[in-house]
């Protein structure tokens, strides 16, 4: 079997933690652009304006491998490789501290806040876990091994050496990191715990919720109680699987939505967001044999839910 051949690196140095785009000139049998302008306009004026693809030209802002600005009127030629950092929207920056449970030459495990993103997302491009963690440890090479939702907070696991993330990947898509999270929700006396959830989770693009349908589970999580004070409880949750929102879809279906939620049961309306208010979820604890050393990890978060009054 033919190996694909390594693509080059990147000419154009991270900018605020963030890599540039790289750009490959696909095959064009149809022969629809004659230069490189007309590629670029074609693939990106639907989505920043045909106006700002031809300023971005004229600033050089699109490099070729050798680091020297591209002009737009050069020939096109399928198999090219060219680079530029996209516009930054303007974030407002999450007030929170991300802390460092763990850090060796292989891996980094983060405390990640709540209302923080751990990669890029959406509007969420700078003001994210990974950009911040690159830039104030100056580990330009970091990459996390899974993703934890940007209102979840807790443990995430990142590893410092490119060569080794998909180790570590591994270990997530095989089921072999035992995760625990915690979380506060109404008490209800009528629920009986601990009670294992298994359910079909299907989650549509543009869609804020994620739900329950009808079909082959794909989803579980084991919901246990851990204290209760008044209307309120502390739960254990252990899940399985890693469906998106899975944890939140499943305490939401027990009639026990998590304290804060702004998704379930209800969307909220858009508008700002309450940083007093988080989400009552925090990832705990990970636990995983280190594929390199063999030897047996587990690491705790050193952040604490509000109480249950």
């Amino acid at each position: 079997m033919r190996r694909r051949a390594k693509a080059p690196a990147s000419p154009l140095p991270q900018r605020d933690g963030i890599d540039p785009v790289r750009v490959r000139l696909p095959e064009d049998p149809e022969r629809r652009w004659d230069t490189v302008r007309a590629h670029l306009l074609d693939r990106y004026a639907a989505a920043v304006g045909a106006a700002r693809v031809e300023a971005m030209l004229c600033e050089g802002r699109f490099v070729g491998v050798d680091g020297a600005a591209v002009d737009g009127d050069e020939p096109y030629a399928a198999g090219r490789r060219l680079w530029f950092h996209r516009d930054f929207p303007a974030e407002e920056r999450v007030p929170f501290e991300i802390g460092v449970v763990h850090r060796d030459e292989r891996i980094l495990v983060a405390d990640k806040p709540h209302f923080l993103a751990t990669m890029p997302r959406g509007r969420h491009v700078t003001e994210m876990a990974l950009a911040r963690l690159r830039r104030e440890l100056g580990l330009p090479a970091l990459q996390p091994a899974h993703r934890l939702d940007r209102l979840t907070a807790g443990l995430v696991l990142f590893v410092v050496r490119p060569e080794d993330r998909g180790a570590y990947q591994t270990l997530f898509r095989d089921r072999r990191v035992r995760k625990e999270y915690e979380a506060v929700a109404a008490y209800d006396p009528g629920v009986r715990l601990p009670v294992t959830v298994r359910s079909r989770i299907e989650k549509e693009t543009g869609v804020m919720a994620a739900r329950e349908v009808p079909g082959e589970p794909n989803s579980e999580s084991r919901i246990e109680l851990v204290e209760r004070a008044g209307g309120s409880a502390r739960y254990r949750l252990l899940p399985v699987t890693g469906r998106t929102h899975q944890l939140r879809v499943h305490m939401n279906a027990l009639g026990l939505p998590i304290r804060h939620d702004p998704v379930y049961p209800v969307v909220r309306e858009d508008g700002p967001e309450d940083l007093g208010r988080p989400l009552q979820l925090l990832a705990r604890t990970l636990e995983f044999t280190d594929p390199f050393s063999g030897e047996e990890l587990r690491f705790e978060s050193r952040l604490r839910l509000s109480g249950l009054g």
